[in-house]
């Protein structure tokens, strides 16, 4: 087999035509027919670069499982992602790392997963399982496609010398396997000591100037574009001395931003701000990934596996086809993977809830008339923390839908218990409630809504599910996008599923809700390793203190 065209040779700064022939996969030679062509130069035919990698993403977030987010993801140019399933971890343990790495081996996609390091995240939740040094030493004796640590959230452990924290990043070292990090806001001394720890990267960063200190130190830097995250402006500035230092990733992805684009939306982007930088904006998204986590990925030299895309131009970076392992697997939009059934594995054991559960109960100290509410950011994980004077009604504390703060809950799925109960700021609904299974990182059920009532009954649909995420009007409609796997996936077509979850989510801003990704915002609110307050199944948490606090302050 054989294709031809500008072949963009990323490392060595030059563009050149030739011909690629291929053979059982493999790069056998390349042939270039013509004088190089600089890099602005409109030519009449089609580009060949390396394919895309996303560099940390969590597969779960996409609601997908491994083989529907390849159908997907190949379409936009990605030929390969760095995978942390601490997700499903949370949920299942080893064995759900185990079942995405069989789902990831029926499709040609190049999945590197990490073994998850912090589960559970915290001990201030309920997750499902736990995974252990021995359970990582076995996923890196065991598995090919576990290629590294996934990312160490607990950086607290890891500066105070926690014993199992720092026996998971010695397993690592001695098996040779990169170390993620996980730091967000980590400044200075505190972020030397880090990384000299052996935590290698960081995509927590949404400061230029906390991006820098993590540099200087020799921390590599993730550009992260999700779902619910965006901290493209703030770091994209250091592309022009520190590319070489630097990735792209989405982390979260949800399915119908993944039908719109993947990492070709973020060379797209960087490369309107810097059109000069096409090699070392393509040696972050391309290059980069495959030296930091020594993947399996061609770049398109003679002997490497045939893995690259075609695109149609420089500027707009339309992706015509895109290979792997000398195979068509896209092309003009249309995923050429198969459309195959996922196994289901579960682990959900509680019951229906009751309204009375909801209810939230005024002190009985009348000196005590102020709450601490979370206040949600667009686009941001981290969160803000305010005090205000709350609503109630008779003994019983209620959303304040004027001053838009609401209730939040957490239900346990694990297990039967009283759900946590807190309140919080900017999402907007005006009526009904939102629930989802999908909660960071144990995967609790958390709703937030206007009343107890609505509350319930997003919660229940849940229930009834065994996962997934709802939307109540509190009038009698309703809608779900079920997630029967481990109540974070769906095996069903990925296209399909995006559709729905699109759906939903309009349904949620019909309510009031004005953030731009309501479901994912929510599903990190209880996500206690990132500040400032977040609320677990266990109680409300502030991040900064890193300990539980009571919702009323005097």
């Amino acid at each position: 087999m054989q294709i031809s065209g500008n072949i963009i040779n990323i490392l060595e700064r030059k563009i050149q035509y030739g011909t690629i022939e291929i053979e059982k996969g493999i790069i056998q030679k390349i042939t270039y027919e013509s004088d190089l062509i600089p890099a602005t130069a409109v030519a009449h035919t089609s580009y060949l670069i390396p394919g895309f990698i996303d560099a940390h993403v969590h597969v779960e977030s996409s609601m997908l499982t491994p083989t529907q987010f390849a159908r997907l993801a190949v379409v936009h140019g990605t030929v390969a992602t760095v995978s942390d399933p601490h997700e499903i971890g949370n949920v299942l343990g080893k064995e759900g790392v185990e079942y995405m790495i069989e789902n990831a081996r029926q499709t040609p996609f190049k999945f590197c997963f990490g073994a998850p390091s912090c589960v559970p995240a915290t001990t201030f939740e309920t997750a499902g399982a736990t995974i252990t040094p021995d359970d990582i030493e076995e996923l890196f004796l065991k598995y090919p496609e576990v290629g590294y640590l996934a990312e160490v959230m607990n950086f607290p452990g890891v500066l105070n010398g926690d014993l199992d924290m720092m026996t998971k990043i010695a397993l690592a070292q001695r098996y040779n396997k990169p170390v993620d990090g996980h730091a967000p806001g980590l400044r200075g001394d505190d972020a030397r000591r880090y990384i000299e720890a052996g935590c290698q990267t960081d995509h927590e960063c949404f400061t230029t100037e906390e991006a820098l200190d993590k540099l200087k130190y020799g921390m590599k830097i993730l550009i992260r574009e999700g779902s619910a995250a965006k901290n493209f402006e703030a770091l994209i500035g250091l592309l022009p001395k520190h590319y070489k230092n630097m990735m792209f990733c989405s982390d979260d992805k949800h399915p119908d931003n993944l039908v719109e684009g993947h990492i070709n939306l973020s060379v797209k982007r960087a490369l309107s701000k810097y059109p000069d930088l096409l090699f070392e904006t393509l040696q972050m998204a391309c290059i980069n990934p495959v030296l930091h986590y020594n993947l399996p990925v061609g770049l398109l030299h003679e002997g490497d596996p045939a893995d690259f895309i075609v695109i149609d131009n420089l500027t707009d970076f339309n992706i015509q086809q895109t290979y792997l392992n000398g195979k068509i697997v896209a092309e003009n939009g249309i995923s050429n993977i198969p459309n195959l059934p996922s196994a289901i594995v579960n682990n959900f054991n509680c019951q229906k809830k009751n309204e009375e559960e909801f209810r939230c109960q005024k002190p009985q100290d009348d000196e005590v008339r102020k709450y601490r509410v979370i206040e949600v950011l667009d686009g941001q994980l981290i969160t803000l923390k305010s005090e205000h004077y709350f609503k109630h009604s008779g003994n019983h504390i209620i959303s304040d839908v004027e001053n838009d703060i609401l209730k939040i809950v957490v239900v346990n799925r694990y297990s039967d218990a009283p759900p946590a109960i807190a309140f919080i700021k900017s999402f907007g609904i005006k009526q009904g409630a939102i629930a989802s299974s999908v909660a960071h990182d144990s995967h609790n059920i958390i709703a937030v809504g206007v009343d107890d009532k609505s509350i319930c009954e997003a919660v229940n649909l849940i229930i009834e599910a065994r996962g997934g995420v709802s939307a109540v009007d509190g009038k009698g409609q309703s809608n779900i996008l079920k997630l029967p796997i481990a109540g974070i996936m769906s095996g069903e077509d990925g296209y399909e599923v995006a559709k729905e979850y699109a759906a939903i989510d309009k349904f949620a801003k019909q309510l009031g809700c004005t953030l731009t990704s309501p479901f994912m915002s929510l599903s990190f609110m209880a996500l206690l390793v990132i500040p400032n307050l977040k609320l677990s199944d266990l109680g409300l948490f502030d991040g900064e203190n890193f300990s539980f606090t009571s919702i009323f302050a005097k």
